[in-house]
């Protein structure tokens, strides 16, 4: 047994989860959609045995190159669904989001992504490391149940108004999308913003330097700090604040893939 062994069993569990959720979606049978969520457990129970693997092995944060990072966000992401399922019983919304879980499992499982543990470079060899990463990732994987939840929200409002019942109502889809941004945006704030700067200071002097994942981790803070902005205090809530959410996570996953793959700067190497 090893980490390449435990990601690969994780892998597997998340596709059949899939199936039993997507299982519920066509066969309306709750019994599919419970055995779903109970192997998203298994899932998260063993991708966490695969992280901490690679943990004692590299000897740093499973999550300092790409291949790493993609599992710690599917990770990250199962983590926030069970979480948010559990609170409120979203289970339509679970085989979409499995698809996501699913996308970056691929990604990280892909011959073009090097699976090789190398040492950190000295602007990596630090706490804030875990800090910045992990918590901004946390963040993310909240926006992308809310990114999920905003679809879902659009389809079930214009059936609503044509008349057709809906499993979820869009009412609850857009107050799901609401707490999902109320916990991923402190979160991503935390991590992504006030740990980012901090971390930028002590690494190279200087708390902001114009790198292109930092312009557009501020363009995401903005869109879903205008999401907040237009709910609480001007009143927004339904089409217009499915759309901020929606561009919103799309922002945040230019951040994320763009951002390396297109833009040259200090957190190519991400």
């Amino acid at each position: 047994m090893n980490e390449a062994t435990l990601f690969t069993i994780t892998f597997f569990v998340y596709i059949i989860t899939a199936f039993f959720y997507f299982s519920f979606l066509f066969s309306k049978k709750e019994t599919w959609a419970k055995i779903g969520y109970k192997l998203a457990f298994v899932g998260l129970f063993t991708h966490t045995a695969a992280l901490t693997w690679r943990l004692f092995v590299s000897g740093h944060a499973p999550f300092t190159n790409m291949y790493e990072s993609l599992s710690f966000l599917a990770w990250a992401s199962i983590l926030a669904y069970v979480i948010i399922e559990g609170m409120f019983k979203i289970r339509k919304a679970g085989p979409y989001f499995m698809l996501i879980v699913l996308g970056l499992m691929a990604l990280a499982s892909s011959p073009l992504m090097p699976k090789d543990a190398a040492p950190l470079m000295p602007a990596l060899q630090s706490y804030w490391l875990w800090l910045h990463v992990s918590v901004t990732m946390i963040g993310e994987a909240f926006f992308a149940i809310a990114f999920v939840t905003s679809i879902m929200y659009l389809i079930a409002d214009s059936k609503e108004k044509k008349g057709i019942k809906t499993g979820l109502s869009a009412e609850k889809l857009d107050e799901v999308s609401y707490k999902c941004i109320a916990i991923g945006f402190p979160l991503f704030t935390l991590g992504g913003m006030v740990f980012g700067m901090v971390w930028a200071y002590k690494a190279w002097g200087t708390y902001w330097s114009w790198d292109p994942k930092e312009v557009w981790s501020l363009i995401t803070w903005f869109v879903f700090a205008l999401y907040l902005h237009t709910r609480l205090v001007m009143g927004w809530k339904g089409r217009r604040s499915a759309f901020i959410a929606i561009l919103g996570f799309l922002a945040a996953l230019f951040t994320y893939f763009g951002v390396n793959y297109l833009l040259a700067g200090l957190h190519s190497y991400g």
